[in-house]
């Protein structure tokens, strides 16, 4: 049984969902996102609600799964999503150009980065980057990309990385060597 797909979803003001055949459009301030509704799910909308309902209980795991999609889908055209980023490092930094972003991340070369549909890139001061937008699965694909264009070093911590994100430093070969890790002769 699904405890996820049951639960109400709160409709704030502004924000309008239509069925559109196969597929939901929900439609708010920051944009219009559509979610797919699967066979035997249907939606039932009262005043300020949402409520999914199935026909059996083989769609329990699509139940849940649409009832996040959807609240993920309001809440986003309302107030949208964010990832904010840190780029570490000397001489590490990004700079905004248009519908780019240009990282200089200790390559011999700086990385042009294409701002897809959807998503805006905030950059303040060179270092930390905002990554928004209404669609929440996109914003989190584009931060992720941005990570992985130079993912933390374990050894020396630079790199980008998510605001917050602990990470475990790594000891040197010079300081393993030292602690004794040779072979006793």
């Amino acid at each position: 049984m699904s405890r996820i797909g049951r639960k109400i979803i709160a409709l704030p003001k502004g924000i309008t969902v239509q069925a559109e055949g196969l597929s939901l459009a929900v439609k708010g301030p920051k944009g219009t996102l559509r979610i797919l509704l699967p066979h035997g799910i249907q939606l039932e909308k009262q005043d300020d609600h949402l409520l999914l309902k199935r026909e059996t209980d083989q769609q329990a795991a699509l139940h849940g799964l649409v009832r996040s999609l959807l609240a993920n889908a309001v809440h986003g055209v309302g107030e949208g999503f964010q990832k904010h980023l840190d780029i570490v490092g000397i001489g590490y930094r990004a700079e905004s150009k248009g519908k780019s972003v240009t990282f200089t991340l200790g390559y011999s070369h700086p990385i042009e980065f294409e701002i897809p549909e959807g998503v805006t890139i905030t950059v303040e001061k060179q270092t930390h980057l905002i990554v928004s937008g209404a669609d929440k699965q996109l914003v989190g694909h584009v931060a992720a990309k941005i990570r992985s264009l130079r993912p933390p070093d374990p050894y020396k911590n630079k790199g980008v990385r998510y605001t917050g994100e602990r990470l475990k430093k790594k000891v040197g070969k010079a300081a393993a060597a030292a602690g004794g890790g040779g072979k006793a002769g």
